[in-house]
């Protein structure tokens, strides 16, 4: 009788336009004896109307479909989709009908319902059309033909006139991202391809806007239903995420089935039955020709607690000295695989250079797991800059020899980005060379007293905040390295590292008026990238050469060990010591004639 007794309170309180017949309570509750009213029965797509949110919010309304789709343990909740198209292509034939888990009546798939309840939004960011305080009767079974679609809408609004329908996705859909595979049962899917960073393929601005609203136009999340994190089961995968099914990004799945869902900000596709998945192979390290190999490599934080298996977990990176093992182990995997000559690194912990330092730890890795152990680093000192994370160089000695000390910029650096490492090399009788290793501020907002503000706010052009600060870098490396601070007096030099800027962003038009050049363009590599965030994949690591030492590049490639897979294989889960997911950057591998 509760329920009875919430639909009359209701029908008092509700402004309706129509006047409601009567039905006994038995017909909805179980409960005989009564007549209660009965809220007008409406179509659903009246229910939900053309716009986002429904014109008829906090009204009593009927509906009679058939359940689609059964998430009452997840999501507290069924859908249910009219048998019948209402002939407006611009209004939804599905609802959300709130019922919890132990509710009765119990509901299945399949069933034919009629439900009375009030009309509600869920959400304020991309709200869902739902009927609350229900009262539902099971009046038989039906069947609900999914809707097939064979392309994206035409726009993200469109996704609108589908929400809480039953959906067949029989175009291809790409795997553009998987770093809420593990924590949420999510993946980012997209029609007609890999999603890029506007910034990546497009000016600032408008021409990055359109980007955007392309790619919103081509994105739908796809979830498992629930909303819990880290699910103990990935149920939808059609076998075990693991190293034979990595679900890596660049994935195909085909003939995806679910319903269209709409919450935390997004149109989702509740999945109904599992991925018919075909997997995007784990790539083989890449070559590059060459008589030199020089990479760059993103470390993710990489601290050690105080050097002797104690102080964890740090500001940063492993939680546990287990963790700090593990994660040192897939970087030395990395290492050793790429086998470059020199190697910039980034996010290495700033304790300086001595036995408990985690640069000096890292090299001594290197060489006691070999094939290569004449692994050195560049000692630049006790700390560089006042960050707590630098930029290192490592080299082999058998290979190359370093000329001279390494400088860094007299008086710090520009804001928050880390202070830049230069060191020039010789190789056997080749000439004298210079790299930079450098890493710019990032794109986060940050908060507090650390919130970008005034020039460094999100200007929303593309480039999110900071992007002052590393144009502001860039001004400042630039005119260092005018003074020749290695004293070689030479004019081969490499700028490398994570610049936090995608490749048509300021601070690269910068570099590039300034007379550097693009390795990757050099060597006509096709849609680069190194790093994948929010689905989309672009390069925040970049290698810039002076036009002397563009003539001597011989090959560019990056390794996507990292940003393609899941983050099911970092230190903090896998535990095979293996290259996979040894970072969230793709390390850089470049071939150069320098020996001669």
């Amino acid at each position: 009788m509760k329920a009875v007794a919430v639909i009359a309170a209701l029908m008092l309180s509700a402004c309706q336009a129509q006047t409601p017949s009567t039905a006994p309570a038995g017909d909805a509750n179980g409960a005989a004896g009564q007549d209660v009213p009965t809220p007008p029965l409406l179509a659903i797509g009246q229910v939900q109307g053309r716009a986002m949110r429904s014109a008829r919010v906090d009204q009593l309304v009927s509906i009679q479909g058939v359940v689609v789709g059964n998430f009452s343990k997840g999501l507290q909740g069924v859908f249910v989709q009219s048998e019948r198209d209402d002939g407006d292509p611009l209004t939804s034939e599905g609802v959300f009908v709130e019922h919890a888990a132990n509710a009765e009546p119990k509901l299945r798939t399949g069933d034919r319902v009629r439900v009375s309840g009030r009309i509600v939004e869920q959400g304020e960011d991309g709200p869902l059309t739902a009927l609350r305080d229900t009262v539902i009767e099971v009046i038989g079974e039906g069947e609900v033909v999914p809707l097939a679609l064979d392309r994206a809408p035409d726009s993200a609004a469109d996704w609108e006139r589908y929400e809480g329908m039953a959906i067949r996705i029989s175009a291809p859909l790409t795997v553009s991202g998987n770093d809420g595979l593990s924590r949420y049962g999510e993946l980012t899917a997209s029609f007609d391809g890999r999603l890029f960073q506007a910034t990546e393929i497009a000016l600032p601005g408008a021409p990055a806007e359109r980007i955007n609203e392309e790619n919103a136009r081509r994105t739908l999340l796809l979830d498992d239903n629930r909303t819990s994190k880290n699910p103990r089961n990935l149920w939808f995968l059609p076998n075990e995420l693991g190293d034979s099914d990595p679900v890596r990004a660049g994935s195909v799945l085909r003939n995806v089935v679910g319903v269209l869902d709409q919450r935390r900000g997004q149109y989702r596709l509740q999945l109904t039955d599992k991925l018919d998945v075909r997997q995007a192979a784990r790539p083989p390290a890449p070559t590059v020709p060459g008589d030199l190999r020089i990479a760059s490599l993103n470390l993710l934080n990489l601290f050690n607690g105080d050097g002797r298996g104690e102080g964890f977990p740090t500001e940063r990176g492993a939680e546990t000295f287990e963790q700090y093992q593990q994660q040192q182990k897939k970087l030395v995997a990395v290492v050793q695989t790429l086998a470059p000559d020199v190697a910039a690194l980034m996010e290495v912990e700033n304790d300086g250079s001595g036995p408990d330092s985690t640069l000096a730890q890292f090299v001594d890795a290197l060489n006691a797991a070999g094939p290569a152990r004449d692994y050195r680093f560049i000692d630049s000192g006790q700390r560089l800059g006042t960050d707590s994370i630098r930029v290192a160089i490592i080299y082999r000695s058998r290979r190359i020899e370093p000329q001279g000390r390494a400088v860094s910029p007299p008086g710090g650096f520009v804001g928050r980005s880390r202070v830049p490492l230069a060191q020039a090399f010789r190789a056997g009788s080749g000439p004298a060379f210079v790299i930079v290793a450098n890493h710019f501020k990032s794109k986060g907002c940050g908060r507090d007293e650390d919130k970008a503000q005034g020039a460094d706010a999100d200007r929303h052009d593309g480039q999110g905040c900071w992007n002052a600060m590393r144009v502001a870098s860039v001004e400042r490396l630039l005119a260092w390295l005018a003074t020749d601070p290695t004293h070689s007096a030479s004019r081969l030099q490499l700028i490398i590292g994570d610049l936090n800027a995608h490749a048509l962003e300021d601070p690269l038009r910068l570099l590039h008026d300034a007379g550097w050049q693009d390795a990757f363009a050099l060597a006509r590599v096709e849609h680069p990238y190194s790093f994948v965030f929010d689905g989309q994949a672009g390069r925040l690591d970049h290698a810039l050469l002076t036009a002397a030492l563009a003539a001597r590049l011989r090959g560019a490639a990056e390794w996507h060990n990292n940003s393609d897979e899941a983050d099911l294989f970092d230190y903090h889960q896998d535990r095979e010591g293996d290259p996979w997911r040894a970072s969230d950057h793709d390390p850089i591998l470049l071939g150069f004639d320098l020996a001669r």
